[in-house]
């Protein structure tokens, strides 16, 4: 047992002394788009912004800009905050007697006598926000170093895989998977990982002709680049490039565009079968990640190349976009249910109320924390 945490404490600490800077700079990248998105949605609302935080607890440097807010970076790197006028705290509560004893001018500046509106306007431009910073990372990498073009043909066929009991043959090129149309080999690998027992239908050209196969992708655990391992669809074919076929084309602004906001459709969509997948009892919850795990996936990314880095970038902007719209109180996902019941009832929901659900929120939200940060812990010390 004392081996065990001795091991466990040395890789711990070795890892987070190799993956510290790459990860508080994609961390930082990811918050700071999220908040500038309320902070821009805010100002042009009319909403007096107080403060912008990136990171929590005492302020480490910060200035005032000429409209009287507070930019600062805080001690505490694990995330960033926009406080408005009116605010009690950084998770935007209200407190009713401050709220009723504000003059006609304060209440003009204030996020909680804006209408209902505006307020969810600028609470849901952050997740947006880091959708559009993930869609523009990818639109970019596009636009620098093409689209990958190797053609998705099927060069062996494994024994009694998915694949060879759909009746793929040697030779086989995959054109269409449920109706996406499919342009590298690398597309038909990253439907077929996300889509684990479920029946696929493939379009393939057999013979200059078209065929129509359908096959269900087996479960399986594989190990990526890094030793990390990961639980897939696999559909049981293999692919060789021949020499001179493996390419990138070339594409403008438009296509980049398109590939982009594909990009980003496509982990949002993999995100929620992922939780499906948990729900049903096919899923690994084991693979959620937190600090620890991001941490240790950007010092990964930093010694792969600065094209990791950056990819990697998108992919969180994206993931912490979306469970941010998650209906749990205390993210903004829980900001809008209650404006979305504010809507219905005519009226804001009791103070007594929100800060209950503020409170379950943020045992949601910690035990989450706790979870994650476990499964980073295992799998740290098991490297």
């Amino acid at each position: 047992m004392i081996d065990f945490f001795v091991h466990s404490f040395s890789a711990l600490s070795h890892g987070l002394l190799g993956y510290a800077v790459p990860f508080l700079f994609v961390l930082t990248i990811v918050v700071f788009f999220h908040e500038l998105g309320h902070f821009l949605v805010a100002r042009w609302a009319g909403v007096r912004v107080l403060t912008f935080s990136l990171g929590f607890g005492p302020e480490l440097v910060g200035f005032n800009d000429r409209h009287g807010t507070r930019w600062k970076i805080s001690a505490i790197p694990l995330g960033g905050y926009v406080k408005f006028f009116g605010d009690e705290s950084e998770a935007s509560t209200p407190s009713a007697e401050t709220l009723a004893a504000m003059t006609a001018e304060e209440r003009a500046g204030s996020f909680h006598h804006k209408k209902v509106g505006p307020r969810a306007a600028i609470v849901a431009a952050g997740p947006i926000a880091n959708f559009i910073l993930g869609a523009l990372i990818f639109a970019a990498m596009a636009l620098y170093y093409g689209k990958p073009s190797t053609i998705a043909r099927v060069d062996g066929v494994v024994a009694e895989g998915a694949a060879a009991a759909a009746g793929f043959k040697i030779g086989d090129v995959v054109v269409q998977i449920d109706g996406k149309p499919i342009e590298s080999f690398a597309d038909m690998q990253r439907i077929v990982a996300m889509n684990a027992g479920s029946a696929l239908v493939f379009q393939v050209k057999r013979d200059g002709a078209i065929v129509s196969l359908t096959a269900t992708p087996a479960l399986l655990e594989r190990k990526d680049p890094f030793g990390n391992s990961h639980r897939v669809g696999v559909l049981g074919v293999e692919h060789k490039s021949q020499a001179g076929e493996a390419s990138t084309t070339p594409v403008g602004v438009g296509e980049a565009l398109k590939i982009g906001v594909e990009q980003v459709w496509f982990i949002i969509t993999s995100t929620f079968k992922f939780l499906g997948s948990l729900f049903v009892g096919q899923g690994n919850p084991n693979e959620v990640s937190g600090v620890l795990g991001i941490a240790k996936m950007s010092g990964q990314a930093a010694s792969a190349g600065f094209q990791f880095v950056i990819n990697l970038c998108a992919v969180l902007s994206v993931s912490i976009g979306l469970l941010n719209l998650f209906p749990i109180p205390l993210l903004d996902g829980g900001h809008l249910m209650f404006y979305a019941a504010e809507v219905l009832r005519g009226r804001p929901l009791s103070e007594r109320t929100q800060e209950m659900g503020f409170r379950i929120g943020l045992g949601l939200v910690l035990m989450l924390m706790v979870f994650a940060t476990y499964n980073d812990i295992l799998r740290m010390a098991a490297s």
